[in-house]
């Protein structure tokens, strides 16, 4: 953990280093241009008695140096375990989720953001309760909003592609948000980070 900690810390401060000498070219025609255009997005992934596998495509503008801001689209897969006192499965909650927002992010240096996501979500939701006998099946459908905010660091791998890392949390904490009151870690990779 150690080890990992000053890796992180010399990774940042080169790009620190590097950042002092970030330059933007003031000449710049005004109107949309396209190499200010992101595309890209993330993979999430969490196993375990609480499972979520999610891939959310990006497109988005960086406006400026500092301020970019886009809408995604959200696609996941999980499932939720809870168990009785004997260490059995009670129930097991399988969920698809179809849903999207936008999306914006603050620079305060090139490689650090600052991130914020409204979104809205539809869910399909399948319940089997097994503590019944015959086990029970219920099936519900409904919609859930999420506000993550969060942050993360990107760093160019040539070129305009880049990768990112951030860690964000959903602030609504509706109590049917696939979440779950949980950290939420997204890789993603793309061209105009």
């Amino acid at each position: 953990m150690k080890r990992l900690l000053i890796g992180i810390c010399l990774l940042i401060s080169a790009q620190l280093a590097h950042a002092q000498y970030y330059k933007t070219d003031t000449s710049a025609p005004r109107g949309f241009d396209r190499s200010r255009l992101i595309l890209g997005g993330s993979l999430g992934m969490v196993f375990g008695d609480y499972t979520n596998v999610e891939v959310s495509p990006l497109v988005g503008y960086r406006f400026n140096d500092y301020i970019a801001a886009g809408i995604n689209v959200n696609a996941q897969y999980g499932q939720f375990k809870s168990y009785n006192g004997y260490g059995e499965v009670a129930q097991r909650d399988k969920y698809t989720i179809f849903g999207g927002g936008i999306w914006g992010r603050v620079y305060p240096i090139p490689m650090l953001f600052v991130h914020i996501q409204p979104e809205y979500n539809f869910v399909s939701q399948k319940s089997t309760v097994y503590y019944t006998n015959p086990k029970s099946d219920f099936s519900t459908n409904y919609s859930v909003p999420s506000l993550l905010v969060g942050a993360g660091y990107t760093q160019s791998v040539g070129g305009r592609v880049g990768i990112g890392i951030s860690i964000m949390y959903d602030v609504i904490q509706d109590n049917r948000s696939p979440y779950r009151n949980n950290l939420i870690y997204r890789v993603g990779a793309g061209l105009g980070f």
